[in-house]
């Protein structure tokens, strides 16, 4: 009798199995972002921690299945966003807002989002909230029920029923109680703007789609108290930048962008791509906030294919569209639209800010440098430039104002003047630029801000000499900025403009940074936010890093080894 032999097989590659994100806890935001493969970086993003387990990579899956790879950027923020809490088993985020430039497949990550939800949570409901009882349910909401109705039919419904999610649900398309009621135990329907959206009934997913026209937070408050009870339950916004009208979104703008300022651990994520100063009509601006534009100039995009040949995406808008827009949207409505510029917008004035009149009486660009220096290096970040401030002490003789030191009294002899040294885009030039001011001036110190990007160039400033000694310092020593350091930084700045110890010599990107530059809070003091305005504030931040420094290390000058003549090279 033969013996039949089985015939090995080879299991077939999942082709909806989602790129492998390769990723280790301590990798900086930099290393995250390439591992990501973001050409097209965020400006402004909650941080992805590699430490805790995500539902991104599902959601993703999803989206394959339903024709819809994810682009780098999407994956990002479903990974981010769908962090789990290895504590409570729950989702880390309870709210969630993404600001993106129009056509950048914001469908493509909401859609899935709810589809996870209607087919996966109800099981992970009962495995780690067994007492809770009902139904998921979703709402997905616009400015009108009329618009929330046509995107989910037109747009959304129609993808579903060309994927293999269509026995999984019955539609319900009666006018007024629109839903699809899964299978597995969810309910996914749409609501409008109103007062009493989302009342009435619990809720765990809700969406806000292009909440620039959003008038007020009536939805949010709605949504909200609904969301309470529930595990795991969370708030999604999606919109493109609106107009000065836009109030309810400007908040949420600028508090996701100091929250990420700040690194305070939160439940809310924010992730933004836009850019708020380069020329509107560049293809080096396009490229850098649009995460869905390919770089390519012809032919198929490629920039998802691996090394093997396998697709695993592919970006979704191509320049000649992009320039056929600006054609016909005009410079205003087309920054908006897709560079992400808030229409008719600026950032509100900081009280605890100078004023521009009290900035403009400490204007004074004949002062030399006096014998006592320190510097400090700030970037923003986008990691585009760096800066490098100097602080001196300034005598009399060698700064004679207009005005403040005519009298010849002691307290002008007790000013300080900074300058802008060096501001120049991209970081690889400083160590050694660093290294020759070191050793022309002999500073007191070096400053940097310990939440500062710059600190990736500690390790190379240390090549060049200038590092952090442990024990007594010593001059030319680097001194790192912690964040109470960062806030006496902060406070001696503003009041030394404020009392008129301090001159500046009007130089166009400090004043461009103090005119730009804002405030976040930090216990009951307040620190400098570099995230919040359009403009890079690296020149103001590190303005008030040296001023601390040679206010705090001013005894270690030593007059002789200083020769003021080579401050001017």
């Amino acid at each position: 009798m033969k013996t039949k032999t089985k015939r090995r097989t080879t299991a077939r590659p999942d082709p909806h199995a989602p790129q492998q994100i390769d990723l280790r806890p301590g990798m900086t935001r930099e290393e995250i972002y390439q591992a990501y493969g973001l050409t097209c970086p965020p400006r402004v993003a909650t941080l992805r921690d590699p430490s805790r387990r995500t539902y991104g990579p599902s959601i993703a899956r999803i989206s394959s299945q339903l024709g819809q790879p994810m682009m780098p950027h999407q994956r990002y923020i479903a990974d981010t966003s769908m962090e789990v809490d290895p504590a409570s088993h729950a989702l880390v985020y309870r709210d969630v807002t993404g600001l993106l430039p129009r056509q950048s497949g914001k469908t493509t990550i909401v859609l899935p989002v709810r589809v996870h939800r209607a087919v996966a949570m109800p099981g992970e409901v009962r495995k780690y909230a067994p007492h809770q009882q009902g139904r998921q349910r979703i709402l997905y909401a616009a400015q009108r029920r009329q618009d929330a109705r046509e995107k989910w039919v037109d747009d959304q419904l129609p993808i579903l029923e060309a994927s293999p999610f269509r026995t999984k649900y019955r539609k319900r398309l009666a006018n007024g109680s629109e839903a699809l009621i899964w299978k597995a135990g969810a309910y996914d329907g749409i609501t409008s703007n109103t007062e009493t959206a989302g009342h009435g009934k619990v809720l765990d997913l809700s969406f806000e789609d292009e909440f620039f026209a959003a008038i007020d937070a009536r939805l949010e408050q709605a949504f909200s108290p609904a969301m309470i009870t529930r595990w795991s339950p969370q708030h999604w916004r999606v919109s493109t930048e609106g107009t000065e009208a836009s109030l309810y979104l400007a908040d949420k703008v600028e508090k996701g962008r100091a929250l990420v300022e700040s690194g305070e651990p939160s439940t809310s994520a924010y992730f933004e791509w836009s850019n708020l100063d380069g020329p509107y009509n560049s293809p080096d601006t396009w490229l850098s906030c649009m995460p869905a534009l390919c770089p390519q100039l012809a032919g198929e995009c490629i920039c998802g294919v691996d090394s093997t040949g396998r697709r695993w995406w592919r970006h979704t808008v191509r320049l000649a569209a992009v320039r056929a827009e600006l054609g016909k949207l005009g410079r205003e409505e087309f920054s908006r639209a897709y560079l992400n510029r808030r229409k008719g917008s600026s950032l509100p004035p900081d009280p605890n800010m100078p004023t521009p009149e009290e900035w403009a009486a400490v204007l004074d660009d004949r002062a030399a440098p006096g014998e006592v220096v320190a510097f400090a290096i700030d970037m923003p970040p986008s990691r585009a430039a760096t800066a490098i401030v100097a602080v001196w002490l300034c005598e009399i003789e060698r700064c004679p104002t207009r005005t403040a030191y005519d009298d010849g009294s002691e307290q002008a002899g007790a000013h300080r003047h900074g300058k802008l040294v060096e501001y120049r885009p991209g970081s690889d030039w400083v160590p050694a630029r660093a290294a020759e001011l070191n050793e022309r001036w002999k500073p007191v110190g070096w400053a940097i801000d310990g939440a500062s990007p710059a600190m990736s160039l500690v390790p190379d400033l240390a090549e060049v000499g200038i590092a952090k000694r442990a024990g007594e310092p010593e001059r030319g020593d680097l001194v790192v900025l912690n964040a109470g350091e960062a806030a006496a930084a902060a406070g001696m700045l503003v009041d030394g403009i404020r009392q008129d110890t301090i001159r500046q010599e009007g130089q166009a990107a400090m004043t461009a940074a103090f005119e730009n530059a804002r405030t976040r809070p930090l216990g009951d003091r307040f620190a400098f936010a570099r995230r919040l305005g359009a403009v890079d504030i690296s020149p103001w931040v590190a303005f008030g890093g040296a001023l601390l420094t040679l206010e705090t290390r001013k005894h270690l000058a030593v007059e002789e080894d200083f020769d003021p003549s080579a401050f001017y090279v």
